[in-house]
């Protein structure tokens, strides 16, 4: 496959790892990454998300979790050859049964969100089969530090059923971010925040396009400083 360009890195593809797709890219440019030294990044994929938010915060450090090898060993590729690859390291792990005495200020996640289903496309990466979302904020309760805050991108229809696991987790929603495909649409997918402090949830509106391929002013600004958009 051909690789994905942005302005100063490369993204290495295979037809047997998930794609840079338009969820990675939201959520890269809108974590809440600015205060954190020490990033964990829960299926990595080709590792988008990690490079674009290296980028944005040039003091942190990232591992990356990917318990797919092919995705693991795509990542660590992507990485070594990125501006950023002596703060980043990947690494074939399941979230599962992964055991650190790391604590994170940033852990980001476009986790799987279907349910299993006879299809093959994807699979782990889709599909809630290897990773749920219980398991995904049990363990991310753990692994976050004090202050430490859990960023996930998921289909706004899921979105309740996210948040009320996390408080039973004793973790508190404080952002959400409502994503639209194109103005005066429904809420297509949901950025989450959670911290273990509750506090005033801020929430925000964001339309990926004006009109059909049109990008809208929001998202050409975002994305300025990654997308190599054609003049």
């Amino acid at each position: 496959m051909k690789p994905f360009k942005f302005k100063y890195f490369e993204i290495q593809q295979s037809k047997d790892v998930f794609r840079v797709g338009t969820d990675g890219v939201l959520l890269g440019v809108l974590a809440n990454v600015v205060n954190a030294s020490r990033v964990l990044e829960v299926g990595t994929g080709t590792g988008l998300i990690s490079l674009m938010l290296a980028q944005r915060n040039t003091r942190a450090f990232f591992l990356g979790l990917d318990i797919n090898e092919e995705a693991a060993l795509l990542t660590q590729r992507n990485f070594e050859h990125s501006p950023f690859h002596v703060r980043l390291k990947n690494i074939h792990q399941d979230l599962k049964t992964f055991e650190t005495e790391t604590k994170f200020d940033l852990i980001v996640s476009n986790p799987p969100y279907f349910e299993e289903s006879p299809s093959d496309k994807d699979k782990i990466a889709r599909q809630t089969v290897e990773l749920n979302f219980q398991q995904l904020i049990e363990s991310s309760g753990k692994l976050l530090s004090d202050d430490g805050v859990l960023s996930v991108i998921i289909p706004a229809e899921a979105g309740d059923v996210f948040i009320q696991t996390a408080l039973e987790n004793s973790l508190f929603l404080m952002r959400r971010v409502h994503i639209k495909g194109i103005e005066n649409s429904k809420t297509k997918r949901v950025v989450l925040e959670f911290s273990s402090g509750e506090i005033p949830v801020e929430e925000s509106d964001f339309v990926i396009e004006k009109s059909p391929r049109q990008y809208s002013d929001s998202y050409l600004e975002l994305t300025k400083e990654f997308h190599i958009f054609k003049k």
